[in-house]
């Protein structure tokens, strides 16, 4: 029997990458996605990068630029919704590229289906996360272990999910992470006191993004990147 197209995705796992060309690879792949119907899912880590989202207040940001600059850290005022957030190594970034019209759904059923990836994954890893209303993403007793913001535009996704698995959550003191007052930061490696291989947990991931979009999925681009990024104190 034949697959259905609206129904494959590849899934490309892209290493280390700096934020501007993943932005742009994203950029790209939606009007791909819009033209000829192919659908992603990117997964990579960044170095210490802080995204404003459209609704991001500068305010939210506690370190002056030049500053973060010291710690090796970029800033990048984006389209996606949501506020404030931080990316570095040892946490997994998800962008899926797809087009909602192939499950008839919107954006609140999206965010709310990457909510449940996330949770999936994390469960196979003994880790018994949920939502909290009004506050989109994946917590951990009351402390966030994922983020969540997206765009979506003409019905076709970009942005998407930061997955905790053993970042240095220091970097999120220099914020108020997405606009919330006093909210915790948590990962994988705290909560289990000892941190999975980003391989396994990407693995992990991959698995539930199939089952709860129903995908079939197919490998694209895997990068192994070199070790290309280092603390600004250690350089």
């Amino acid at each position: 029997m034949q697959s259905n197209p609206a129904r494959r995705c590849t899934v490309s796992r892209l290493g280390l990458m700096e934020y501007q060309p993943a932005w742009d690879m994203q950029r790209h792949l939606v009007e791909a996605c819009r033209e000829f119907g192919e659908q992603h899912l990117l997964l990579l880590e960044h170095p210490p990068t802080y995204t404003l989202g459209a609704r991001g207040r500068q305010e939210h940001l506690l370190l002056g630029e030049p500053a973060l600059a010291q710690l090796g850290a970029t800033v990048h005022r984006i389209d996606r919704g949501g506020d404030i957030t931080f990316h570095g190594p040892g946490q997994l970034v998800g962008y899926p590229i797809l087009d909602l019209s192939n499950w008839g759904q919107g954006p609140l059923w999206y965010v709310r289906s990457l909510e449940a990836v996330l949770i999936d994954a994390l469960a196979s890893f003994g880790i018994d996360a949920t939502r909290t209303p009004g506050r989109p993403g994946v917590w951990v007793d009351g402390a966030k272990i994922a983020s969540i913001g997206v765009r979506v535009s003409r019905g076709v996704t970009s942005h998407g999910f930061a997955l905790n698995v053993d970042p240095d959550l220091t970097f999120f003191s220099h914020i108020v992470p997405c606009g919330l007052p006093g909210v915790s930061m948590t990962s994988l490696a705290q909560q289990r006191g000892t941190s999975p291989t980003m391989d396994s947990v990407t693995d992990a991931v991959v698995d539930a993004f199939a089952r709860v979009f129903e995908l079939e999925l197919q490998d694209g681009e895997r990068i192994v990147s070199p070790a290309a990024w280092t603390p600004a104190a250690a350089r």
